[in-house]
């Protein structure tokens, strides 16, 4: 057993200093160290999944990584460990726990989960090794997790078996996020744009300093098409994530950072929205581009005609929300967005359809990340 600064010191000292997840009994006393301590940046998340992009965000700032949580949440976390750290090349350290662990009695809801653990991060391709429970194994067990990060740009695990960490005591105030009611309506009724007019206008509006995160489908697609930018980053898969990576960056960076998000993937990780009122980042952007279906697989409808997200965003703590249906009520939201603090949401409907013979990003996942990273750590 060791004690939890023993690890967490270890970690800092090569520079692990920003951790986000979601807690665990067995993950206890790190979480509560790691929340209580002033030289650690903690994010806590509504969900693992969230959590995988919002540490793939921070380390895009520039941050080294550390990602917590249960077994049992680890499913969660899969897509975007599959389809964000793999193909753009992210790293993360990865603590998870062994709930279930054979031989031990636990809840019926952890059996099968404990049997798998290292078999499911071994099939989708992140090493791992129990985590260290003794003084002496720290550092050496720290040694390969970061000589694999460095060389293989990709996430390593410990799994942590129960009792490996001393009990720590909590002291912690709630973060409570409070509701605005700071709502603007430029809905007309008319005829509603396309998303290229909307992407065009978006470029148009937004300062070039700013960092632009886009989501996944053919969004990404219509704004690599229109212009393709250093800061621009496009998710190619981690449906959903784009807000929670938009804000792993946004609190580590001060310039402008703005997410470019659908509504069927808002609908995914809803929750993200909560975790961006309560974290309360001045410099986010949100903008949901919102045509009602599921474009890439053929324009399914979605259920976003019904979900009014302006106001969901300002229940969640968001400083200011807007809705939109032409691009004249998107650019007067859009500006009022940019010349204040955040973070705030703008809420377009827009027509279903895209650009004709649309290609895709030319650019190899693993390179716009990294002139995304290099963007954002330039004085420009």
């Amino acid at each position: 057993m060791i004690k939890a600064d023993a690890f967490l010191d270890q970690a800092l000292a090569a520079g692990y200093d920003f951790y986000t997840g979601v807690p665990c009994s067995f993950l206890t006393p790190v979480i509560n160290r790691v929340i209580t301590r002033k030289d650690i940046r903690y994010v806590p998340a509504a969900s693992e999944g969230e959590a995988t992009a919002i540490a793939a965000g921070a380390w895009l700032a520039g941050r080294k990584t550390v990602l917590i949580c249960q077994n049992s949440g680890l499913g969660n976390a899969i897509n975007p460990l599959t389809s964000l750290n793999h193909p753009f090349r992210i790293p993360t350290l990865m603590i998870v726990t062994w709930r279930g662990q054979p031989g031990l009695k636990d809840e019926p809801q952890h059996v099968l989960m404990g049997q798998i653990t290292d078999v499911l991060l071994n099939d989708i391709g992140v090493p791992n090794e129990p985590f260290p429970s003794e003084d002496a194994d720290i550092a050496p067990a720290l040694d390969r997790a970061f000589a694999h990060m460095d060389s293989a740009e990709l996430p390593y695990a410990f799994i942590m078996a129960n009792g490996s960490v001393a009990p720590e005591g909590l002291e912690e105030t709630p973060a409570l996020a409070t509701p605005g009611d700071n709502l603007n309506d430029y809905t007309t009724g008319g005829d509603r744009p396309t998303r290229c007019d909307t992407l065009e206008r978006l470029l148009k509006v937004t300062p070039d300093n700013a960092g632009i995160v886009c989501t996944t489908g053919k969004s990404g697609r219509e704004l690599f098409t229109i212009d393709d930018r250093k800061q621009h980053i496009y998710q190619v898969g981690s449906m959903g994530s784009a807000s929670a990576m938009g804000l792993g960056i946004a609190v580590n960076v001060d310039r402008p950072i703005v997410v470019i998000d659908g509504d069927g993937a808002a609908l995914m990780k809803m929750g993200n929205m909560a975790t961006i009122g309560a974290q309360e980042p001045r410099n986010l952007i949100h903008v949901l581009v919102d045509n009602g279906v599921h474009d890439s697989t053929g324009g399914q409808a979605t259920v976003s005609g019904g979900v009014d997200f302006a106001r969901i965003a300002l229940a969640c703590g968001y400083a200011s929300a807007a809705s939109a249906d032409d691009l004249g009520g998107f650019e007067k939201a859009l500006k009022a967005a940019c010349a204040s603090d955040g973070p705030h949401m703008v809420h377009i409907r827009i027509q279903p359809g895209s650009l004709e013979k649309l290609g895709r990003p030319t650019v190899s996942p693993d390179a716009v990340a990294r002139r995304f990273k290099a963007f954002l750590a330039s004085t420009a």
